[in-house]
C-alpha cells in the first residue's frame, strides 16, 4: 500500500514524518473549581487525558502526522476517546477495546496554582491488559519517531507488549522517544519505580524529564547540577536530553553543546498538559527534520516554539482541548517578541 489511509477517510502523504505515540488514553474527571482537594470538589467536568494520547493529538493540530496505539474499554468511554482522536485527525487504527476491562478513570483536583492531585481508578484497567499480539506492527513500522512514556512500563502484559513496539520500532529506523512523566502512586514502591523507568533508559534517543523527575531519578541530586545530569542520566547513544522547568522554560543536553530556553510568561489556569504539548512541539520539528539535533541555533529555535506549546495549554482547562496550533503558538511568540526575525 503506498499510502496510509487514516480513520477520518484522508490519505495521508506525510508518512514519512509520522510520529506514533504508545501509551495509556484514559478520562480525566477535572475538579469544576480550583483551589481544594478531590474530597472537596463540588463536581467533576469529564475530559479526555493521557500523556501519550495527548503528544499525539497535539502533534496534529500543529500540522504534524501522528497515529496513537494503545486499549481502552469496549464502553462508552472508551469509544468517544477513539472518536476524539479521529476527529483531532490521529490515526487511532492501532487502538483495541477489551471486554472485560474498563477504561481508566483518574479524578483530578487543581491547587491555587494549577497544580494537580490525582486519583486513578485502574484495577486493572484496559490498558494495562494490552497484549503484543494485538499490536499493530505496520504501522510502528512506518514510524518516523516513536513516541512512550512510563506507565505502560508498570504493568504485564502491557510492559511486554510496549517493550516489543520499542524493538520494532528501532529495527524500522525509528527515533525512540521517551517522556518519563512520572505518576508514582500507580506504581508499587518508589524503588520499583526509578528501577522500571530506568529499565529503557539506555535504548531512548530522545528523553525528557521535569525537574522533579530528575531529583527523583538521581536518588535526590540537585535537579540544576549540569555534571549530575550528564554522570547519571545522559547516556552514550543519547541525542537530546530535555528537562522541562514550567513556565521558567527549558535546558537542553546533546553530546555538543548545551544551553537553557526561556519560558514565555502567561498566568497558568490549568498546568494539565503542558508537558505534553511541549512535548508535541518539539517532536513535530524533529519529525520534519532531524538534523536540528546537530545545529544549536535551529534546535533553540524549535523550543521556543516548544516552550510556547506548553504555554499555551496552561492558560486553559484540560490538556486536548487546550492544544494550540501553530498559528496560536507564532502569535503568542510575536507578542512576546521571541517569533522569527
Amino acid at each position: 500500500m503506498a499510502e496510509m489511509t487514516t480513520t477520518d477517510g484522508s490519505s495521508d502523504h506525510s508518512n514519512r514524518d509520522l510520529v506514533v505515540c504508545f501509551g495509556e488514553m484514559l478520562i480525566d474527571f477535572v475538579s469544576s473549581v480550583s483551589g481544594v482537594s478531590l474530597a472537596k470538589a463540588p463536581a467533576f467536568e469529564k475530559a479526555p487525558g493521557g500523556a501519550p494520547a495527548n503528544v499525539a493529538v497535539g502533534i496534529s493540530r500543529l500540522g504534524g502526522s501522528s497515529a496513537f496505539i494503545g486499549k481502552v474499554g469496549d464502553d462508552p468511554f472508551g469509544y468517544m476517546l477513539a472518536d476524539i482522536l479521529k476527529k483531532n485527525k490521529v490515526n487511532n487504527s492501532g487502538m483495541r477495546f477489551d471486554h472485560k476491562a474498563r477504561t481508566t478513570l483518574a479524578f483530578v483536583s487543581l491547587r491555587s496554582d494549577g497544580e494537580r492531585e490525582f486519583l486513578f481508578f485502574r484495577n486493572p484497567s484496559a490498558d494495562m491488559l494490552f497484549r503484543e499480539s494485538e499490536l499493530d506492527v505496520n504501522l510502528i513500522k512506518q514510524a518516523k519517531i516513536f513516541h512512550f512514556g512510563s506507565i505502560s512500563l508498570i504493568h504485564e502484559p502491557c510492559k511486554s507488549t510496549h517493550l516489543a513496539a520499542m524493538d520494532i520500532a528501532k529495527k524500522s529506523g525509528s527515533i525512540l522517544s521517551y517522556d518519563v512523566n512520572l505518576r508514582l502512586p500507580l506504581w508499587p514502591s518508589s524503588d520499583v519505580a526509578r528501577e522500571g523507568i530506568m529499565s529503557v533508559w539506555d535504548r531512548a534517543d530522545v528523553i525528557k524529564v521535569s525537574e522533579d523527575e530528575i531529583t527523583f531519578l538521581t536518588g535526590g541530586d540537585d535537579a540544576y547540577d549540569d555534571d549530575a545530569v550528564l554522570k547519571k542520566l545522559f547516556h552514550p547513544n543519547l541525542k537530546l536530553f530535555l528537562v522541562s522547568e514550567g513556565g521558567k522554560g527549558c535546558r537542553y543536553y546533546t553530546k555538543r553543546f548545551k544551553g537553557r530556553v526561556e519560558g514565555v510568561k502567561v498566568k497558568p489556569v490549568d498546568t494539565t498538559g503542558a508537558g505534553d504539548a511541549f512535548v508535541s512541539g518539539i517532536l513535530s520539528f524533529l519529525a520534519s527534520d532531524t538534523s536540528l539535533l546537530e545545529d544549536e541555533k535551529r534546535l533553540r529555535e524549535a523550543l521556543v516554539f516548544a516552550n510556547g506549546c506548553g504555554a499555551l495549554v496552561v492558560t486553559k482547562k484540560g490538556a486536548i482541548p487546550a492544544m494550540p496550533t501553530k498559528e496560536e503558538v507564532h502569535r503568542i511568540l510575536q507578542q512576546e517578541g521571541l517569533g522569527p526575525r
